[in-house]
Parts: structure tokens; sequence; C-alpha cells
């Protein structure tokens, strides 16, 4: 049986993937510090065996790696605005945490690691969608760390033979996310607030745009990513999202309605390392994936309002 190392799987993707995998009935390893990740994501993820480790220690990465076969490396301080306020940080969990993961893979004789790259890459470029031939142009430490987490990945190929594959995300949302933290992704705090009749604050006039992409589609990108033929994606990169984008003054309207919230948001200045506009073009991971979005937006939305109000992610009013 084939066995799995998620990273981060304490956290709102990882905890994701190890699911879909443990509901197939594999073997899967999880690690997670709880820098960010959240022992109650854990909950349900009982057949999986679990390290309480860092990823910042090359001895932790390779009591992880022992006897892996994949690998899907999810962890890291996800957040534009945290890595304004700590670079130093964002980097010593993105960029070394990385490095000693690969290192850690190699020599355990891991055959391959898919990694969470950032849409961040791209920068606040004017072309849309963004594509994988564009050059990259980050305008934050967090789409710096990522990107070279991702120059990492192809080097480990090219160099060891290591088989990675990176898959840039665009603005992930739903269930397990953390509506909570201010560094929160932009729905989950949307979800929180409205839900308990507070006043959302949206940076910007609102017109920005994202492909807002529901947790079910990069789960279902990550498992075909694992499994493609090593031929076709050993060191590619390639965007996982929809292919359709919407504001954020739309998405308020629509989250208005699932949620009941009769107010009005509130505007405020544009945060620093924020971009305007974000679209992805999936056709290469169409051409080498064979993926597909499997939920569309509104429907990802419906669930994870759904999931907010039913969970205890929300606080009692």
């Amino acid at each position: 049986m084939t066995k799995y190392l998620v990273t981060g799987a304490a956290g709102f993707i990882g905890r994701s993937i190890a699911a879909a995998l443990l509901k197939r009935g594999e073997s899967v390893r999880g690690i997670d510090s709880f820098i960010t990740g959240k022992r109650s994501n854990l909950a349900g993820l009982e057949e999986m065996e679990f390290i309480e480790g860092d990823l910042t220690k090359p001895e932790d990465c390779a009591r992880a790696c022992k006897g892996v076969e994949v690998v899907f490396h999810e962890a890291a301080l996800a957040s534009v605005p945290r890595s304004v306020a700590d670079p130093a940080g964002t980097n010593l969990h993105c960029v070394t945490a990385t490095l000693n993961l690969l290192v850690a893979a190699k020599d355990a004789g891991v055959r391959r690691v898919v990694y969470a790259g950032s849409s961040s890459a791209y920068g606040d470029t004017p072309t849309l969608p963004k594509h994988e031939g564009m050059l990259p142009k980050p305008i934050s430490p967090y789409a710096v760390a990522k990107l070279a987490g991702e120059q990492y990945m192809q080097a480990f190929n090219r160099v060891y033979g290591l088989e990675t594959v990176t898959l840039r995300y665009f603005n992930v949302f739903g269930p397990f996310q953390d509506p909570t933290s201010h560094y929160s992704g932009v729905l989950a705090i949307f979800c929180r607030k409205m839900l308990a009749g507070e006043q959302p604050t949206i940076y910007g006039d609102g017109e920005q745009s994202r492909d807002f992409t529901f947790i079910e589609n990069v789960v279902h990108g990550n498992l075909l990513a694992a499994a493609a033929p090593a031929e076709k994606v050993a060191g590619q990169m390639m965007n996982l999202a929809t292919g359709s984008r919407i504001t954020l003054n739309e998405t308020f309207r629509i989250l208005r309605e699932l949620t009941a919230y009769s107010g009005e948001p509130r505007y405020a200045e544009s945060r620093s390392g924020d971009i305007r506009d974000s679209l992805a073009d999936i056709h290469l991971a169409e051409e080498l994936l064979d993926y597909k979005p499997v939920v569309n937006f509104r429907e990802g939305l419906k669930r994870t309002v759904d999931w907010y109000r039913e969970s205890d992610a929300l606080p009692p009013r």
C-alpha cells in the first residue's frame, strides 16, 4: 500500500487532503507544528499516523519521510499580511522548511512530492488569465517564499531525479478554514462575520477580483497530481483553480443572500502586498492531469456557509 505524508495536516488544505486519502483506504502519516494548524482539525482523522513536529528541524523531516512514497507538502505560513509583518518568519517556515523536507525526501527514497504553490507568484501584472509561461513578479515576502519553494522543487527534480509537481493554488476556500484570524482567507472571515450579524470589511473598492477555488477542487487536483505518469508531470508547475473570477462586491452580495445578513460592508484602504485581479488559465492542468473543477463557486460558497453555520468554528452569539 502506498504510504502518503501530508505536511500541515492540521491545517485547512492538509486536513482535507488527508481526509480524502483516508476515505480511500490509504495509509497516511501527517505532520504539523500547530503554529497555524488546529488540533480540532484532526477530529475524524484518527486512522492517520500523526507526528507533532516542525519542518524547520531536519530531524523532524527525516522522521516524517521515513517509509513514505508520496508527499503532499501543504505546510506554510500562508498569509500575505503576516509575511509583510514578519518576512523572516515566513522565509523560515516556507523556504527553509521546504528545503529541509526535500532533503529528507531525497534521503528517504520518496518517489514524488506534490507542492502547494501560490498564485501570488504572478504578482500584480495586468495580464489575465495568469498562465504558467508568464515571468513571476512576486510583490510580497510570502509570494517570494512560495516561489523559492517552486524553484527548489524543480532543482531537486533535475539534480536528484525526485519527482516533483507544483500546483499553484488560487484563493482556496471551504470547510475547516480558520475564520477567526486576521490572517484568514477573506471568505472565511466574511462567513464568520456575516453569520454573526457583524459588518465585514472590504479592503479597497471591492472591484478587485479573485479566482476563488473551493477546497474539493484542490483536493481533486492533488490526488490527480500524485497519480499522474512521471513522464507527464515530473518537474512541472501548473495552475490549480476554476478558470473564472468574481469581484469581492459580487461575492458579498451572494454571501448576503446565503447568510441572511442585512447590512452593508465597510470599505477600508487596500492592504500592502495584495494584488488587484486574479484569474487562472487552467489548460495545462487539464492537459497534464485531466483536471476539471468539480464544484463551482456558488455551490462551494453555499457548502462553506452551511459548514460554518453548523460547526463550532463560529463563536456563540
